[in-house]
């Protein structure tokens, strides 16, 4: 830079010079040199400053080209790195689509499977519950005809096991209802009608045997014929026992066979007079019939007599086996009321039919057999419940 050099030559218009002195005049070089050292000093140090601050940018212009370089790479690096993850993405959004597709078609299956198993559940429960229902009207009938209430409690019981075996919830009201029926039906009193047929039947075949009223000399000549049967063995054995016990005679020897004969002879001689009494005694017999009709019953009158009492005995036990108690019941009295009119009530086989009739009437009495009808209800709601 140029100093300006204050010149000398004094103007027009300046003032007149003050006397020249030795101060002022001595101090004005010294400042103006002053001035240009410190002007000096300042450009200097601008200029230093303009070096520091243009190596500072240098340095910052390399370290921003370095950087630049750097972010380059790690841009071409990102791209790469943006390319392959997008071409990843590719990937994985097809696989991620061929996924989807594969688990809606895993999701319909098994929508299809679950749809099967519960219509087979369901047709499973159905016809448990349509096969119980069935058993139970069955077993029902069954009892009808028998009259017997065993094959409904069996066919209860039946039903109560398998319900436990398919273990499911809705069939628990059906166990509670079969549970009730089986204690109401097993609390009920009911006639035994295979035993009732079976007395029938006993009944019938004793007919032949019952004595009639107006039997001249049979229920005696029976009792003593049982009687001389019973004796005969013994008789036999007294014999037979006589004949070859060896008796000593005389002489002390036994004795011969004549002895023997003798003791036979007398056996069957014994025998043949009680058995010729016996037939005496049954030829005239005083006895006394409160009923004329019974005297004058023929043999022949006595034979369709038995014939008519055992197709009564036969229709009471069809009436009974077809549930019709009161019509058996009528054709039992009728039996026994022919028994007190026609036979002889002092023998023991009538006294011990009049003694079964007697108990077949009582015990024919209508009872009606229990139905399960809430085991029958339970398994109607179970099946409006499907």
């Amino acid at each position: 830079m140029n100093a300006a050099v204050p010149d000398p030559t004094p103007s027009s218009s300046a003032p007149a010079a003050a006397p020249a002195g030795p101060g002022p005049a001595a101090d004005r070089p010294r400042a103006a040199n002053g001035l240009v050292l410190f002007v000096l000093a300042v450009a200097v140090v601008a200029l230093v400053m303009c070096g520091l601050l243009w190596q500072r940018l240098g340095f910052t212009q390399e370290e921003l080209a370095r950087r630049a370089r750097d972010a380059e790479a790690q841009v071409v690096e990102a791209r790469t790195l943006a390319s392959q993850a997008e071409a990843l993405t590719q990937e994985l959004q097809a696989r991620l689509s061929v996924a989807e597709v594969r688990l809606s078609e895993v999701s319909l299956q098994r929508s299809q499977l679950e749809e099967l198993m519960l219509s087979l559940s369901r047709s499973r429960d159905d016809n448990l519950v349509q096969d119980l229902e069935a058993s139970l009207r069955v077993a029902l009938q069954q009892g009808q005809l028998t009259g017997s209430a065993q094959p409904l409690i069996s066919a209860l019981q039946a039903a109560d096991q398998r319900i436990a075996r398919a273990a499911q919830p809705r069939l628990n009201p059906v166990q509670r209802a079969i549970a009730r029926d089986i204690d109401r039906i097993r609390g009920a009193a009911l006639a035994d009608i295979p035993a009732l047929a079976n007395q029938l039947d006993e009944l019938v075949r004793q007919v032949d045997g019952w004595p009639t009223a107006n039997a001249v000399g049979q229920s005696a000549s029976a009792a003593r014929t049982r009687a001389a049967v019973a004796r005969e063995p013994a008789v036999e054995a007294a014999a037979s026992g006589a004949g070859d016990a060896p008796a000593p005679g005389a002489d002390g020897t036994a004795p011969g066979a004549w002895q023997q004969a003798v003791a036979r002879w007398n056996a069957w001689w014994s025998a043949t007079w009680e058995h010729t009494l016996r037939q005496a005694r049954d030829l005239v017999r005083v006895s006394r019939i409160d009923q004329p009709e019974a005297a004058l019953l023929a043999p022949e009158q006595a034979f369709f007599l038995r014939e008519n009492i055992k197709l009564q005995l036969l229709n009471a036990r069809l009436a009974l086996l077809a549930r019709q108690l009161p019509a058996s019941q009528a054709d039992v009295l009728a039996v026994e009321n022919l028994l007190r009119r026609y036979f002889d009530t002092r023998s023991p086989a009538v006294n011990s039919a009049l003694g079964s009739l007697g108990r077949l009437r009582r015990d024919l009495v209508a009872q009606d057999l229990p139905r399960p009808d809430e085991t029958l209800a339970a398994l109607a709601a179970a099946a409006r419940g499907r």
